[in-house]
């Protein structure tokens, strides 16, 4: 009798946990419905930003999945078949490209002519930032752009920075992307999906000149971040970053870089080093605790983490947090 209770409540357990996992793998960073609609216009995105772009210009009229899990590096994902299965029979297919998306180019090259997919790069008519390998590049101005093909492959994708949504700048153009994306796949709703591109619009604007104006008042430019994704926000509103990972969050620095870091801290006297909380933040704790500073978050916005998306956190709010952040160690 006591073996049977012990298995009814090991069941009980093992059900619970796989309901709290599919709870936090559908409920947070933007990973909505997961199956395609038959009344709506489909979007399948490859990441949060996108997605978060894409569900509010497409509102009520679309039906947006977001591929890459809550709490999961976007760099390291690849898409498993269900995912493939909705990216190919959806009406439209949103990725960032600049290379951020290292499995799309074999999705597209799949692509039937005649599946019916409009597919859109959000970072087209962005001007990339390129740079050379991480042990010789902590952010500095080595910058060119590329020529692409039809599909936004470019000729050398390996030394591009595919941030480019972590500045307010470049979300206005990804965004005016996704909105044409979702005109070109349901053009008898153009005058609704205007409407709510409009009204993101002025909100990313609005950001926009928040960041110029408090940013060129603040003391300091500089500062020292755990990834090497803030290339783009620097570029526009004049700060230098020098990371202590490269553009994968996973790639580990040198005793060279670590010694380089040390030195841009003291010299710029730096108050804080930014950390991210989709990524460990043991090297940042570790250096800054070396360097007697402090951490801080700066969120890439790679995804959101539960507590984000349950208090209603979009790409606005989340980077005005970092706007305050930023301000906060450039004093």
């Amino acid at each position: 009798m006591k073996n049977k209770n012990r298995s009814k409540v090991r069941l009980i357990v093992s059900l619970i946990v796989m309901l709290v996992l599919a709870a936090v793998m559908t409920g947070c960073g933007g990973k909505s419905n997961v199956t395609l609609s038959d009344g709506k216009v489909n979007v399948v995105t490859t990441f949060y930003a996108l997605y978060d772009f894409a569900s509010r210009i497409g509102g009520d009229k679309a039906n947006v999945i977001n591929l890459v899990p809550a709490g999961v590096e976007p760099h390291d994902w690849s898409p498993k078949s269900r995912d493939l299965k909705n990216m190919s029979k959806a009406q439209l297919f949103v990725y960032n490209g600049a290379g951020f998306e290292g499995w799309v180019h074999d999705f597209l090259d799949s692509l039937k002519k005649d599946s019916g997919v409009s597919v859109i790069e959000a970072s087209q008519g962005i001007a990339l930032l390129h740079g050379a390998a991480h042990e010789d590049d902590h952010g500095h101005d080595e910058k060119k752009t590329k020529g692409k093909d039809e599909h936004g492959h470019g000729e050398d994708d390996s030394d591009v920075d595919p941030h480019v949504w972590v500045s307010p700048k470049s979300a206005l153009k990804m965004a005016e992307n996704i909105k044409n994306g979702l005109v070109q796949a349901d053009a008898a709703n153009k005058s609704y999906y205007e409407a709510n591109y409009e009204t993101l619009r002025k909100q990313l604007s609005d950001l926009d000149a928040k960041f110029t104006q408090s940013l060129a008042k603040a003391p300091k430019k500089e500062i020292v971040v755990s990834h090497q994704a803030f290339g783009y926000l620097c570029r526009d509103y004049g700060l230098t970053q020098m990371p202590i990972m490269g553009l994968s969050a996973d790639s580990e620095p040198t005793a060279q870089d670590l010694k380089e870091i040390n030195k841009f801290v003291r010299d710029n006297q730096v108050k804080y080093i930014f950390f991210e909380e989709l990524v460990s933040d043991r090297m940042a704790k570790t250096l800054a605790k070396d360097a007697g500073i402090e951490t801080l978050v700066l969120n890439p916005l790679e995804g959101l983490t539960q507590e984000q998306a349950k208090a209603g956190d979009n790409y606005v709010t989340v980077m005005e947090n970092n706007l305050q952040n930023l301000l906060k160690a450039l004093q």
